[in-house]
C-alpha cells in the first residue's frame, strides 16, 4: 500500500520539524522537500514589489518536483532505496507489494499546484499568525539573506494570496495550530496518520 501525505504551512511554521520527527517514526517513509526544488537566485524574477519573487510558485521548478513524486509512485522501494531509506524487512511470507510505503510531501505551496493536487491521501497545514511568523522568521538564518521588508512586502502578502487560492482547490486540508508544542502537533498527526492508515486496510 502507498500512502502519501502532504505537510504544508506558512513559512517558519515547523513544517520540516513536523516532517524529520515523521520519517524516523513511519515505516518505510521518504520524504521529498519542495525547498530542494528552488531555482537558483539568478533565475527568480523581480517582481513590481521590488523583491525576488521566492514566495510563488514560478520560483520552484515543479515539473522535476513532480516527476520525483511520479519516480515514487512508480517504485517506492527503488525510490527508497535510491535515497538511502532503510526498508522494513520483508518476511518470506509476506508479499512485498503488501507492505506500507509512505511518501511524505513538505513545502510552503504544496497545494497549488494543480498537477499535485490529486496524489495526496491525506493534507495537513501548519498555521501561525503574523506576529509569530515574523519573529520566527527574523530569527532564520536563510542562504540569501532577506533584504529588509521582504517579509511586509512579500512573503506575508504572498501567503494570504496562496493560502486563499490553496482553499479554493476544494481539497481536504487538516489544518494545524503552529502556536502548539511541537510535541502535540507531531502526537497529533502521527496518530491521525495511523489511523488513516487501519481505516485503509
Amino acid at each position: 500500500m502507498k500512502h502519501i501525505i502532504g505537510i504544508g504551512g506558512i513559512t517558519n511554521g515547523g513544517k520540516t520539524t513536523l516532517t524529520n520527527k515523521l520519517i524516523k517514526m513511519l515505516p518505510n517513509c521518504c520524504v521529498v522537500h519542495q525547498d530542494d526544488f528552488f531555482k537558483k537566485p539568478d533565475q527568480i524574477e523581480v517582481g513590481e514589489d521590488g523583491f525576488r519573487q521566492w514566495d510563488v510558485i514560478t520560483a520552484l521548478d515543479m515539473e522535476a518536483m513532480t516527476n520525483t513524486v511520479k519516480g515514487w509512485i512508480e517504485n517506492p522501494v527503488k525510490f527508497a532505496r535510491s535515497h538511502g531509506v532503510a526498508l522494513s524487512p520483508v518476511s518470506d511470507v509476506a508479499n512485498p507489494d503488501e507492505q506500507t510505503h509512505i511518501l511524505i510531501i513538505e513545502g510552503f505551496l504544496l497545494y497549488n499546484y494543480p498537477p499535485l493536487l490529486d496524489v495526496f491521501d491525506k493534507c495537513y497545514y501548519i498555521t501561525i499568525p503574523y506576529e509569530e511568523c515574523k519573529r520566527r522568521r527574523s530569527t532564520r538564518q536563510y542562504t540569501v539573506p532577506d533584504p529588509p521588508g521582504l517579509f511586509d512586502g512579500h512573503v506575508w502578502p504572498m501567503y494570504l494570496r496562496h493560502r486563499k487560492t490553496m482553499e479554493e482547490t476544494g481539497l481536504d486540508i487538516e489544518y494545524l495550530d503552529g502556536l502548539k508544542s511541537k510535541e502535540e502537533i507531531y502526537n497529533q498527526v502521527y496518530e491521525d496518520i495511523q489511523n488513516s492508515l487501519l481505516n485503509r486496510l
